[in-house]
């Protein structure tokens, strides 16, 4: 059955401008001109049967009526109908009755345009409804993805295609404030619904602690005091050891490329890490990957022999030509790097990474750890928490980047060595994707190793099964590459011309008016655009029943409160002891 069963005396108007993409439609009835608005979808009728066009108001205008009436002959009302009320259409799309076996498919491309006087009819209340549910191809008796109500008609859930919103990646964006956070953790709750969610939240601020329930599972970034209580998978704290690092990471973290010495750093690096790892795979259970492994492959290995034999050749002799010894090859060439490596070792901040507990140094508890971050809902123990959120609110910040792209890489290499019928897929939600996926970033550090991976998951995660959702208040910032490829766009409001600019340029060219309306949303009000919804809808989303640590705090109201708050001698000494505990 046809979504569509306008009659005739419904017509808002008909058709008497046609351009390849814009219609001009003129509107007879006053009334229901002054119910039309500015981004309301509408219908019209196709030259060829089984098909409707589908347009977006982008313009409205009406003019007086200054035709002369000859009293003794005519009333107004007798006159023509005037050609000063008139509504600017942009076509986006067309839907058919029936393809095949397929009934109502939305497609966005035009096979034609409406003849002059076709009618023209307001999409509203449950017919935009049924509409939406036919674009995002959202089966009734299974599960939806919603993410509110239209702005324009309340009576309309805005439904999307989950499948389309992760496949083609997406982005939420907004200024500070806007409900950026909100709309995360709604769209998590919705996932939470499924037997076999499975997602991997990067919560950089620790803000969606108050996410709770079977569905979901909490992993903290080890901070000083859990180093101290020796917490590890079982309590919530996971640990980055060393030996996860790749040769890139490694090298960025110990060498510094400005030294001159850095050439043979790396490779004397690289040479001691290969022998070490060697030693660690010498029982014969480990003899296939002993003959197969590299740097990159994640087998622990002991730092300390890497620093030893560092420590020989830095002090290493050579007999000389007179039998006398002499300064070996790299005598005194790696004294930097040795410096590096013990000031990130002691470095308390980097406890996770270089004081990992003895069960991180087996390797039975990489296939442990990554089981608890990459499995679905299903595989879980006890089926319990596929949502997986991860706070690195205690990494210091000039790490964070590489930290970050580490678990990604990390889910992106498991996926790659899974079978593909033992594949599952995975959302990747970063939240503050500035900070780690910056548009900036130096050649050769931390920065450019994240850039990077995630530019390789935006592009070949697809295949798969990982869906990328970038989140930030500054997509001016976040890399250009990796936004190129989401085809999804959630844009809150947004105040700063450049960000705006972006999002611009990832709107289609027939939705471009739609920019417009980033400044003016309101707060928890979205457009969203792309191949998840096809058609750009302007929602308002629904308030989340869990909500997140983000929300605006009210100053005045605050500073008018009777009783003073304060807690300043707590907060120095966790700021000395670097934990909140």
């Amino acid at each position: 059955m046809t979504v569509f069963n306008f009659s005739d005396p419904e017509a808002l108007g008909s058709v008497i401008s046609v351009d390849t993409t814009a219609v001009t439609i003129r509107v007879e009835d006053l009334e229901s001109l002054k119910r039309l608005q500015v981004n309301r979808l509408v219908v019209l009728q196709s030259s060829k049967p089984g098909q409707h066009l589908i347009g977006v108001v982008v313009k409205i205008t009406r003019k007086p009526d200054d035709r002369e009436v000859d009293n003794d002959s005519e009333q107004p009302e007798d006159l023509p109908p005037s050609e000063n009320n008139l509504v600017k259409v942009t076509l986006i799309g067309t839907l058919l009755d029936r393809v095949g076996e397929s009934r109502n498919l939305f497609r966005r491309t035009l096979e034609t345009v409406p003849e002059i006087e076709a009618n023209c009819f307001s999409l509203e209340g449950a017919r935009l409804t049924s509409f939406m549910q036919v674009i995002s191809n959202v089966e009734m008796d299974g599960p939806k993805l919603s993410l509110g109500k239209f702005t324009l008609d309340d009576d309309a859930v805005a439904y999307l295609n989950g499948n389309k919103l992760f496949q083609r990646h997406a982005i939420i964006v907004g200024s500070t404030g806007s409900g950026k956070s909100w709309t995360t953790a709604h769209l998590l709750e919705q996932m939470s619904e499924l037997p076999q969610a499975n997602a991997v939240l990067f919560d950089i601020h620790g803000e969606y602690r108050p996410l709770q329930g079977d569905a979901f599972q909490h992993f903290k970034i080890a901070g000083p005091s859990d180093i101290e209580e020796g917490g590890g998978l079982a309590q919530g704290v996971l640990h980055l050891p060393y030996w996860l690092l790749g040769y890139e990471a490694l090298i960025s973290l110990f060498v510094d490329r400005s030294d001159q010495n850095a050439p043979n750093q790396s490779m004397i690096m690289t040479r001691t890490i290969t022998e070490a790892k060697k030693e660690s795979l010498a029982s014969e259970e480990f003899k296939d990957i002993l003959a197969n492994f590299t740097i990159d492959s994640p087998v622990p290995f002991c730092l300390n022999k890497v620093m030893a034999d560092l420590s020989e050749l830095d002090n290493g002799t050579k007999p000389g030509t007179n039998g006398k010894p002499i300064k070996g090859d790299y005598n005194g060439k790696l004294s930097r790097l040795i410096g590096r490596l013990e000031a990130k070792r002691s470095d308390r901040r980097l406890a996770f990474l270089f004081q990992p507990p003895a069960e991180c140094m087996e390797m039975a508890w990489l296939e442990e750890m990554v089981h608890a971050i990459v499995a679905g809902r299903g595989a879980q123990n006890g089926t319990k928490g596929g949502i997986k959120i991860i706070d690195f609110s205690e990494v210091p910040s000039d790490i964070l980047p590489l930290m970050v792209s580490l678990l990604a890489q990390i889910i992106f290499s498991t996926s790659l060595w899974t079978k593909l019928e033992h594949r599952h897929p995975i959302a990747l939600m970063c939240d503050e994707a500035h900070l780690y996926i910056p548009e900036r970033a130096n050649a050769n550090s931390g920065d450019s190793i994240a850039v990077e991976i995630f530019e390789k998951i935006a592009k070949e995660g697809r295949k798969y099964g990982i869906g990328l959702v970038v989140i930030s208040q500054r997509p001016s910032e976040v890399n250009r590459t990796v936004l190129s490829q989401c085809n999804n766009v959630i844009a809150m409001r947004l105040t700063n011309g450049d960000d705006q600019s972006v999002i611009r340029r990832l709107l289609p060219d027939s939705l471009g008016s739609f920019g417009e309306l980033l400044p003016i949303l309101d707060v928890g009000e979205a457009l969203v655009v792309g191949d998840a919804s096809l058609l750009p809808s302007r929602v308002r989303i629904t308030e989340p029943k869990m909500k997140p640590d983000s929300q605006t705090v009210a100053f005045w109201d605050r500073w008018n409160d009777e009783s003073p708050k304060s807690d300043t001698a707590n907060a120095i000494n966790s700021w000395r002891r670097q934990s909140s505990k």
